[in-house]
């Protein structure tokens, strides 16, 4: 079946579910590195590995989801529950953007009593007073609270928040997209089932917006959950073209309910295959994000090999993943050191993904395409 496979990588054909499974299960490692090395340089020709300036902030984790694989949510009742008015997140936007910050991604818990004016002016006074900054804000799960707290439809929110500013959205909240793990993992269920995800983001799409898909893996899912997960993926880009990246990650188990009952953690091995799987069968989508942040600064060089020509970003703030026991930090110099020791030359880009600076002194500061 490599074989098959193989030549349809060459063609620039779609590969199957069923030669997906193929790959997630039985091929060799290092026939796997070759080939999806293959398709990224098919996507991205040059040797240039992208990451951008930015930090994660959350508003609130106040979330009344409940969500079996969550550390970071808090009840209203919980000595350590917050709800940041929005003069203190612009105080904390102001802090990243005084750091170089060019990207903000800003996520919170599902929190009922937050009025959709709260959202609208979280955006609209990032865009007023921190011009430099993109707002990459609230996760499909959110967008579906705003809707159901303020009795706007999704395109309506939507709406709204892009007359706000709002460009892009991230992808969080889409875990597995199986309603089968869903209804596992997700106090949510149904109302967090997958056609919602894909609800949101297609609105999203269709009203100009840019946004990632994302996929948290190594918990309650099956071989075949990872497959359907990439195949909703791949079909919704078919259908929009809206995605910019697609972003793996493994599931980090402490201090959350699904504790005792995953018994070990995905490793290096199993994210190397999502990453070269991932680009393999997202024939549609331009970048696969590597990640030095949630798999550890070798693996995330490694999976530069493994199809991954997006490096993600610098998050010099995350409060979800620390909240699971999970602590890592980088540096702007580190990862352009990381990327260049990867063997690939390192560029600054925006959320939108346009180059702002190659580091390899070949070319001046490329002009900035206006992000809004």
């Amino acid at each position: 079946m490599l074989d098959v496979i193989r030549k349809k990588a060459e063609a620039g054909e779609r590969i199957t579910k069923e030669e997906g499974l193929y790959l997630l299960q039985e091929a060799n490692m290092l026939d796997l590195a070759p080939l999806a090395q293959e398709v990224r340089y098919r996507h991205n020709p040059e040797r240039v590995v992208t990451f951008v300036i930015d930090t994660n902030l959350n508003y609130t984790n106040v979330c009344d989801a409940y969500c079996t694989f969550c550390a970071f949510y808090r009840t209203e009742k919980d000595a350590d529950a917050y709800t940041h008015s929005v003069d203190e997140v612009m105080g904390m936007i102001g802090a990243a953007a005084e750091k170089g910050v060019t990207t903000v991604l800003m996520q919170g818990g599902l929190n009922p009593k937050l009025p959709m004016d709260y959202y609208s002016e979280l955006v609209s006074e990032t865009r007023r007073r921190y011009p430099q900054v993109h707002p990459h804000f609230f996760s499909a799960p959110e967008i579906m609270k705003m809707s159901q707290v303020s009795g706007l439809s999704i395109r309506e929110v939507l709406e709204e928040l892009q007359r706000a500013g709002l460009q892009s959205i991230p992808g969080g909240g889409s875990e597995v997209l199986s309603n089968r793990v869903k209804r596992k993992i997700s106090r949510l269920f149904p109302k967090g089932k997958v056609d919602d995800w894909t609800l949101v983001h297609r609105e999203a799409h269709k009203l100009g917006y840019r946004t990632t898909a994302t996929m948290m893996y190594g918990h309650l899912e099956e071989d075949e959950d990872i497959i359907e997960h990439l195949d909703h993926v791949r079909s919704l880009q078919d259908e929009t073209g809206g995605f910019t990246a697609f972003i793996p990650w493994s599931f980090k188990k402490a201090n959350t309910a699904l504790d005792k009952r995953v018994k070990v953690e995905a490793g290096p091995n199993r994210y190397l295959r999502m990453i070269a799987l991932s680009r393999l069968y997202l024939d549609n989508v331009q970048h696969i994000q590597a990640s030095w942040f949630s798999e550890g600064k070798k693996t995330g060089q490694v999976a530069l090999h493994f199809g991954g020509d997006d490096f993600g970003g610098t998050l010099f703030d995350e409060n979800v993943m620390q909240e699971a026991g999970f602590y890592n930090r980088t540096t702007v110099e580190e990862v352009k050191t990381l990327i260049l020791e990867s063997g690939f030359v390192p560029a600054q880009r925006t959320t939108l993904y346009e180059v702002l600076h190659r580091f390899d002194g070949s070319e001046a500061e490329a002009e900035k395409s206006a992000v809004g």
